[in-house]
């Protein structure tokens, strides 16, 4: 039986409308906006309550309750506000960019609607800066929201007010943190903050913030259509709806898909991405961006839940599923990825500021053959300063996420293919000429 997608978030985007971003499409053929108009008659507690009974996690990575993560706002302090994190930096992650670029009425509607339910009257979109056509397309649609009552001053007649601010952000990794993306809106540098306070209780100006993922938001809509319990019944276990993942690599058909969670990775990658091209076999994948600890061949009949994940020491992440064939050098892979977080730390904790790069440089001789036998015991000796136990993926002694991400690569390493690596190691080692001690 051939796998299909369900499609919710991305309904209105396969369909193919050419101009599925302008504001006619939209309205026309996707219900732009009747959610919203839907919501402005609901009690804004009504609609926090809708969303936590739907059981909608943040699809940023955290995978923490949308609606949950509402209601912890404090009940009497105004201003409050709303962002948006369109700061998709993860690599090979680009569902967020699709959605700005090719429905940004969609995310739109989910800011007005959550914006009402918190009752905030200014929201920010952050988008990455690379983003240059989703910003404009973006911009474009908040500019028709207003021009046509969905934004602005007494939105429909509601009494409500909002306004929406769309920021450009600078290009860097750590913005995609919460606190990070907070700071860079206040204008300083996106460095993450020590919580507590949560955003929730002192964000952007001190004052309360609630920050949702641009897929988070998108989903809202189609959650106050068709109602809480519609969509509860989709998924498994605490992970209810549809997710769309990213999968690219070394697979026959590379795209955004997005499929009921509970489906099989084997489903998603080798149903719907066509499997590993040109008949080879798969070493391995990566299920959740580049900061999620790996899964081998064995683990493809697990399904895509975000605490079975967990379990197997993993996690779903940015929902970017990275596949690589028998040809590929584990090892390389890990590197590059080390390479890549080195550059991205804002350098603000010690640990990942210090340890990414000295990390990039142990890997670097490893893959040049340089590396010496206990090399790899090395790097997890040192890793356990930034990540205490290695085997806990959310312990860390960072502010922030990154310094967790530096090592899961490595864990991964040892986990899987430990013996091969220091066969390996031991090899290189022995065909260097010993080096000739000159006295001085």
């Amino acid at each position: 039986m051939a796998v299909e997608e369900t499609r919710i978030v991305t309904k209105f985007l396969r369909s193919r409308e050419k101009d599925s971003w302008t504001f006619e499409a939209a309205r026309k053929h996707n219900k732009a906006y009747s959610a919203l108009e839907k919501a402005l008659g609901m009690e804004p507690a009504t609609i926090v309550e809708e969303v936590q009974t739907s059981g909608l996690r943040g699809r940023g990575g955290a995978g923490f309750g949308a609606g949950q993560k509402w209601s912890f706002l404090p009940k009497d302090v105004f201003p409050r506000y709303l962002a948006v994190n369109a700061d998709e930096g993860e690599p090979s992650t680009f569902k967020d960019h699709m959605l700005l670029e090719r429905d940004p009425h969609q995310i739109i509607e989910g800011v007005a609607i959550t914006a009402f339910a918190i009752q905030a009257h200014v929201a920010f979109i952050y988008i990455r800066g690379e983003f240059a056509l989703g910003a404009e397309r973006v911009q474009q649609a908040v500019d028709d929201a207003y021009a046509n009552g969905f934004l602005g001053k007494n939105i429909l007649g509601s009494g409500f007010d909002l306004d929406v601010i769309v920021h450009r952000g600078a290009g860097c990794y750590i913005a995609g943190d919460e606190t990070g993306l907070l700071s860079s809106l206040e204008g300083e540098r996106a460095m993450p903050r020590i919580k507590p306070p949560f955003p929730a209780a002192q964000g952007l100006y001190a004052a309360p913030t609630v920050v949702n993922n641009v897929e988070t938001l998108s989903t809202v809509p189609h959650i106050i259509r068709r109602g809480a319990k519609w969509y509860a019944g989709l998924g498994v276990n605490k992970s209810t709806g549809t997710r769309i993942f990213s999968v690219s690599g070394m697979v026959e058909r590379p795209g955004n898909y997005e499929v009921e969670l509970g489906t099989s990775f084997r489903d998603l990658i080798e149903g719907l991405a066509g499997g590993v091209r040109d008949g080879k076999a798969m070493k391995f994948f990566i299920p959740g961006g580049a900061s999620a600890p790996w899964l081998m061949p064995e683990h493809l009949d697990e399904p895509l839940d975000m605490d079975r994940a967990g379990e197997l020491k993993t996690m779903l992440g940015s929902g970017a599923i990275m596949v690589f064939d028998e040809t590929v050098d584990p090892l390389l892979i890990s590197w590059r990825l080390a390479k890549f977080f080195a550059h991205e730390s804002c350098g603000k904790c010690t640990p990942c500021r210090e340890g990414s790069g000295w990390i990039d440089k142990v890997l670097y001789r490893m893959v040049h053959g340089l590396g010496r036998p206990d090399d790899l015991d090395l790097l997890l000796d040192f890793g356990s300063s930034i990540v205490p136990g290695l085997n806990a993926p959310f312990a860390q002694t960072t502010i922030c996420a990154l310094g967790p991400s530096t090592m899961s690569h490595v864990v991964s390493l040892d986990r899987y293919f430990g013996a091969e690596i220091r066969e390996r190691l031991k090899r290189d080692f022995a065909k260097r000429a010993p080096l000739e001690v000159v006295s001085a």
